[in-house]
């Protein structure tokens, strides 16, 4: 219950609201404010018109800062692990463990030869998805290992930099183009192996290194490396699918540095579609060259 004596004191209700009680000052003009009219300020609480009047006070730089300080900051957890990473090599050494079973027809179902992207040579089907399954497949324990190990150590640093569907992309397009470049330079030998992949991928890390002013002293010398043992004879190496992973990579790599920002998301994704289609038309090219 209130006295009389409570109800007549102004003072213990709203100066814009008499009909509502309050026990809270403006810690400027110290009048009493309901929470309606309340603004939180650096200490306490201040009314509507010491707040305008505050406003009015402020220099546009103070005006400008306000404004930015104040929109609400909201913070989306980004998950950084690189799955597509893991998933690549989860699925390279499955096959690889099918390819242990006695008698086994996985290699000789995926491995790539251009004589199945060449109908018109007659030798073989047309079966165009050896482009990419070649990369699941591979002749040995070190083989796999190599590559997988090679996977690991780049993907882990270059998926979360460039997202992961990017980075699938690169890697697809990549053994796209180490098939490619097979078939130009060696048509119908039969390879095995994501060394094309790899190669794009160390590409593209040479080329998005050198936009952002990393040190890639340590990556020219690997590739340099794994290029002349390519060249090495007695090295059962297609250093074909090499060059055309490196080239399309680099390529793919300098579309990505270049279509960085969100306006040019769009002329990303043409660009990458452009590449793949130049690539599935370059495989016209060995029918007509070895007849």
């Amino acid at each position: 219950m209130t006295s009389p004596e409570f109800h007549r004191n102004s003072d213990n209700f709203c100066y814009r609201h008499p009909d509502r009680q309050s026990f809270v000052l403006c810690q400027r003009c110290l009048r009493t404010i309901c929470p309606e009219c309340q603004t939180q300020a650096a200490v306490g609480v201040i009314c509507p018109e010491c707040l305008a009047d505050q406003r009015k006070a402020q220099t546009p730089v103070q005006r400008k800062a306000e404004r930015r300080w104040s929109r609400p900051q909201t913070t989306v957890a980004r998950d950084s692990r690189p799955l597509v990473t893991y998933g690549i090599i989860g699925v390279t050494l499955l096959v690889y463990l099918t390819q242990l079973i006695p008698g086994s027809p996985v290699v000789q179902l995926l491995a790539f030869n251009s004589l199945y992207v060449a109908p018109s040579w007659g030798f073989a089907p047309f079966q165009p998805w050896r482009l990419f399954t070649v990369l699941v497949v591979h002749s040995g324990f070190f083989h796999v290992g190599l590559n997988m190990l090679a996977v690991w150590m780049i993907g882990r640093s270059l998926e979360p930099l460039l997202g992961r569907w990017r980075f699938l992309v690169l890697y697809l397009l990549g053994g796209l183009g180490g098939s490619v470049g097979v078939a130009l330079i060696a048509p119908g030998i039969t390879v095995v192996g994501a060394s094309g992949a790899v190669f794009g991928l160390l590409g593209a890390l040479l080329v998005i290194g050198r936009h952002i002013g990393a040190n890639i002293r340590g990556i020219v010398i690997i590739l340099a490396i794994n290029l002349v043992i390519g060249f090495i004879p007695g090295f059962q190496v297609a250093w074909q699918a090499h060059v055309g992973g490196l080239v399309i990579g680099a390529l793919v790599g300098f579309i990505f540095a270049r279509t960085r920002s969100v306006r040019r998301r769009a002329l990303q994704v043409w660009l990458l579609v452009a590449v793949a289609v130049g690539l599935f038309a370059l495989l016209l090219l060995p029918p007509l060259i070895y007849r």
